[in-house]
């Protein structure tokens, strides 16, 4: 074994302790989220135990990173994004991330229509934040029912009742947030009337 992959393994198990302090998850909800021993964990962690692909996979995936930053592997190829969009119901919906876990962007493009849309409100796990880039949305959210210009964000739990869809003959784009855990995204603001 290199010298390169003996340093780039050494630095596994401290990255893993704080992914895990990052998530504020103690040893034991990570074995169970896992399938991983509370002792293997305490081993990787510590560098007693090489991490092994079988280990790494599930560790990443419920930390919500690569296995390339979980290892620190060295950036390679082109940065860009290149995933399919994919239409479903006449909506567009385009990956704007990559990564598996955590929260996922999305650009969403939803047709327009003539004829007043029927809402069919669904819930399901996870928190939802949305941004109108352009046209006109309607979002029935619980007892809401709001209609969103461009510029205007909405954020929800999805386990309340909710539907969107474009308002009139127009269609409607938007960017999603979403987190299949429950994460939110956290948005840094200055209060208002503040200066810098």
């Amino acid at each position: 074994m290199s010298d390169d992959l003996d340093t780039a393994l050494d630095a596994v198990g401290p990255r893993l302790r704080a992914l895990r302090q990052q998530r504020e998850t103690t040893l034991k909800d990570l074995s169970v989220e896992t399938g991983i021993s509370v002792s293997t964990l305490s081993r990787l962690e510590s560098g007693s135990r090489k991490p092994t692909l079988e280990l790494l996979l599930p560790l990443a995936r419920a930390h919500g990173v690569s296995l390339d930053e979980l290892v620190d592997a060295p950036p390679t190829g082109d940065p860009r994004v290149n995933l399919r969009a994919v239409t479903r119901g006449g909506m567009t919906m385009l990956p704007l991330t990559r990564r598996a876990g955590g929260i996922q962007a999305y650009k969403l493009v939803i047709p327009g229509t003539r004829r007043t849309q029927q809402p069919d409100p669904q819930t399901h796990e996870g928190y939802e934040w949305i941004y109108v880039l352009d046209g006109r949305l309607r979002l029935v959210l619980g007892e809401h029912d709001v209609v969103m210009k461009p510029g205007e964000a909405a954020e929800f739990d999805t386990r309340v009742p909710h539907w969107f869809g474009a308002v009139g003959a127009e269609p409607v784009e938007i960017l999603s947030l979403f987190g299949k855990q429950g994460e939110r995204a956290h948005l840094r603001a200055r209060p208002k009337g503040a200066t810098r």
